[in-house]
């Protein structure tokens, strides 16, 4: 298999592993835990490499996955106590587990080990096939132990999809059914954790949190279908993938940076023109309505002056911008506009209101006119 496609099916296993638990991460309001447990998973590797004193043990990623969940176990502890918010939870208990995690590297024996500051931050991914993880007696390449994780993620939110939705949007209704939400809860963040950890070996910290927020928060605007969601966040995630991985093959460079770059960009088109909730399209509403209310506006003042002797001077077209305060082109487009929608039809100078533009107008003030 060309290396260059080997590297775009390693990234887009990796992206739709992190994608899927990171779409009910960005719907629980929870998407800078991936960022937090990234950091900490240091902290979890030293510790448990002061139990079983082996550098390259498989036993270093079980750490690096329990302190995830220490991590949220704290963040969740601090937010009880009301005293401060979830963000800022977040923002106190990774600094400090991370801090940790630093100063014991430098009082251990990892220490002397070479740390590439290239692939702590911005990781290696063009190594994630070679086998380095030693499971069984077997030595195996990243990319398999993450298609791994990826069956699991998937397998779990088939499973426990009713659950997963139900604790997710309305967490009282999930208790009250007897579903136990807080279960629930750590069970997600138990996978959020794994798939952070194997993933941070495969890609590096700075994707890893891409991978789990980016395709996630593209595919909410997208949908409001849950299923849906997280195929479009997997999806958007091996786009993301392919694309980040191609340009880096021709402009000769980071991968992971690369692919973080093109995931934005993705998120930032999806922003921009998504149906419905981009903000092209919300411009376009917004102009419809303005639109819509001007003719309204009209309608409404026709309809206060008619039948009273006021009516000649303020349902005349040439007369209506000093009444409405509106520029006399204005006036002419707004006018054009409510008698092309048979709301308002011209007798010389003098508008009168249809039927439509008498129901519309009487709406406004809750009455029915027919």
């Amino acid at each position: 298999m060309p290396e260059l496609v080997n590297l775009i099916l390693v990234l887009a296993v990796v992206a739709a592993a992190c994608a899927l638990p990171g779409v009910f991460l960005v719907l629980r309001r929870m998407a800078l835990v991936s960022d937090a447990i990234g950091h900490v998973l240091l902290l979890g590797i030293v510790l448990a490499y002061f139990v079983v004193r082996d550098a390259d043990s498989p036993w270093l990623l079980v750490g690096a996955a329990l302190t995830g969940l220490l991590t949220v176990a704290l963040v969740e502890a601090l937010q009880r106590t009301k005293l401060v918010k979830a963000d800022a939870a977040i923002g106190l208990v990774f600094p400090a587990l991370f801090a940790l995690g630093v100063v014991l590297v430098s009082v251990s024996h990892l220490r002397s080990a070479h740390l590439d500051i290239d692939r702590v931050l911005l990781g290696q991914p063009d190594l994630a096939t070679v086998p380095r993880f030693p499971i069984f007696g077997t030595v195996v390449a990243p990319v398999w132990v993450m298609g791994a994780v990826l069956l699991m993620n998937v397998a779990l939110v088939v499973v426990l999809f009713k659950e997963l939705k139900l604790s997710t949007f309305d967490p009282a209704l999930a208790a009250s059914l007897g579903f136990r939400p807080a279960l629930i809860h750590y069970g997600l963040m138990a996978v959020v954790s794994l798939t952070a950890v194997v993933a941070f070996d495969a890609v590096g910290p700075v994707l890893v949190v891409g991978f789990f927020v980016v395709p996630a928060a593209a595919a909410f605007l997208l949908t409001d279908r849950l299923g849906v969601m997280l195929l479009l966040a997997a999806l958007i995630g091996a786009l993301g993938a392919a694309v980040g991985v191609f340009v880096a093959d021709r402009v000769d460079a980071n991968t992971s940076g690369t692919v973080a770059v093109a995931l934005g960009l993705l998120f930032g088109l999806v922003f921009l023109f998504a149906p419905g909730r981009g903000q092209v399209a919300l411009l376009f509403k917004r102009f419809a309505n303005r639109r819509a209310f001007e003719v309204t506006m009209l309608a409404v003042h026709l309809y206060q002056h008619e039948g009273t002797p006021a009516e000649a001077s303020e349902a005349r077209l040439d007369e209506l911008y000093t009444h409405l305060d509106w520029p006399p082109a204005r006036v002419a487009t707004v006018v054009a506009r409510a008698t092309a929608s048979g709301l308002v039809t011209r007798s010389g100078d003098l508008l009168k209101l249809t039927e439509s533009g008498r129901d519309r107008a009487g709406a406004v003030f809750g009455q029915r006119t027919s």
